[in-house]
């Protein structure tokens, strides 16, 4: 099952960014292949150790082309089930930016983000929470923080401290 963008496709260019926050050395290969298929061009990545778990590493991708292509992305990573990462893309003419966050406990989270990285939670999302909340479903912070990815960002933040200061590499799509 893949990841789909709503967004119509346009011939705009966006980019975004691909942090492989944890991965077993076993599965770089897999990273890399995967990123590759989606991207078009071969993808080596620059593997380095994660401080904040032992014997798994960490790399990032730069990456630019057409608006989707983070859902193409977070699709063909997901699979890997052991993965910690998250993908980002840019907001492009039309369209919101988007962000991907996975973690093996969690799963996967998505949301949209505004020009200036803000969380943009759409209203049928905000009005069902807030039904369920009065009727003695999820309290309402809770539900909100879930629509704000807060889990996924409190697991992922020691794996992103870790990271500052490592290397990124910039990758065109080929189109």
């Amino acid at each position: 099952m893949s990841v789909g963008s709503t967004r119509p496709r346009t011939s705009a260019a966006t980019r975004g960014v691909v942090l492989v926050h944890s991965a077993p050395p076993a599965l770089c290969p897999h990273v890399e292949w995967a990123l590759a298929a989606v991207l078009g061009t071969r993808v080596p990545l620059e593997w380095t150790a994660q401080p904040a778990a032992p014997n798994v590493l960490r790399a990032e991708l730069s990456w630019q082309g057409t608006p989707g292509t983070g859902a193409r992305l977070t699709s063909a990573l997901r699979d890997c089930r052991l993965l910690r990462f998250e993908v980002t893309e840019e907001p492009s003419p039309g369209a919101e930016g988007e962000r991907y966050a996975f973690t093996p406990s969690l799963g996967l989270f998505s949301a949209v983000m505004s020009v200036h990285g803000d969380i943009l939670v759409p209203e049928e999302r905000l009005r069902t929470a807030v039904a369920e909340a009065s009727t003695g479903g999820v309290p309402l912070p809770d539900a909100i923080a879930r629509l704000l990815g807060t889990s996924w960002d409190a697991e992922l933040e020691a794996f992103r401290r870790a990271g500052e200061g490592a290397p990124v590499r910039w990758l065109h799509q080929v189109v």
